[in-house]
């Protein structure tokens, strides 16, 4: 047997963590393709460094340890969630809730549209279950330390009771980022760095928000240790909470296809790069976004893989 042939196998058979998906916004633009490959029992990945190397990842019950979802707008997986439960998966949710200026983030959901999404979520599924993302924080002249200091306290006086866990993080500036953010300079956006004290004032007052509001706080990838924030290394798929809400001890070590600083633990991701509608400035998934509406529009719901 070729050794291509085993590595399907092996993908197919071994029981792993779903993340559906770090790459794009699967349960708010790809909810019906997601849905027929669950009732299907497998998907088909390209590796999106090599398009002709793929993997074809059972998606039947008994391989698949749970489901982590990434996005902006559960809304349109909601009713199927019943299905999800019938079948029996586990599953929970990283859900993105910020209040970015347009000039950055044009298409996500309103604030109030999204807090009153989170808030149906955690109703049907369990706060434990969902998960809120305030990240990337990205700091300008027009987003400052204040401006993320009101906006975080207001989503979080919203979201009490709603969840138990926030996560933050600050943007990666990558190269096509940085030249989307300097483009905006015309309108008078501009980058800015934090320097330590400012920074120490804006994670201690997240922090302490954060306890207020019942929430523990963790960070995402980060290089510096923010635990004298009061803000501890955590990890958006994240065995030990894995094992503290659904009883599952997986065992896994940390995913050494992620970044030098992230703590995540190994998981498969199903998505795939260039086909997020969002157009966030800051999105390190989407190289082009004309590229994402044209990958958007030829996506077959029918097909094996989510592109192509």
């Amino acid at each position: 047997m070729s050794s291509i042939m085993t590595d399907l196998l092996l993908l197919k058979w071994c029981k792993m963590i779903i993340s559906a998906s770090r790459r794009t916004d699967i349960p708010a633009f790809y909810t019906e393709w997601f849905m027929n490959r669950v009732r299907a029992g497998f998907c088909i990945v390209p590796n999106p460094f090599n398009p002709n190397q793929v993997s074809n990842i059972s998606l039947e019950p008994e391989n698949v340890d749970l489901f982590v979802f990434w996005t902006r707008n559960p809304k349109p997986l909601i009713p199927y969630l019943k299905e999800l439960d019938a079948r029996g998966y586990s599953y929970y949710f990283l859900y993105t809730l910020m209040d970015n200026p347009r000039i950055i983030d044009p298409k996500s959901p309103s604030p109030e549209i999204s807090i009153d999404t989170f808030r149906k979520l955690s109703d049907h599924i369990g706060p434990e279950k969902v998960i809120w993302r305030y990240d990337p924080i990205v700091l300008s002249n027009v987003i400052n330390i204040e401006f993320h200091k009101q906006r975080f306290e207001f989503i979080a006086d919203k979201l009490r009771g709603y969840t138990f866990r926030c996560v933050i993080s600050f943007v990666d500036i990558y190269r096509k980022i940085e030249r989307r953010l300097n483009n905006l300079a015309g309108k008078g956006f501009v980058l800015q760095k934090c320097d330590d004290y400012n920074l120490s004032v804006l994670l201690s007052y997240l922090a302490e928000i954060a306890g207020n509001n019942g929430f523990e706080i963790r960070s995402c990838a980060s290089k510096k240790d923010l635990t004298d924030f009061g803000i501890p290394s955590g990890k958006c798929i994240d065995d030990i909470y894995i094992a503290k809400i659904f009883g599952k001890n997986l065992g896994l070590k940390k995913d050494p296809y992620q970044r030098k600083n992230c703590n995540c633990v190994s998981s498969k991701d199903i998505g795939m790069y260039d086909s997020c509608l969002y157009e966030c400035l800051y999105c390190y998934a989407t190289t082009s976004f004309d590229r994402a509406k044209i990958n958007f529009k030829s996506h077959d719901p029918d097909s094996p893989s989510l592109l192509g």
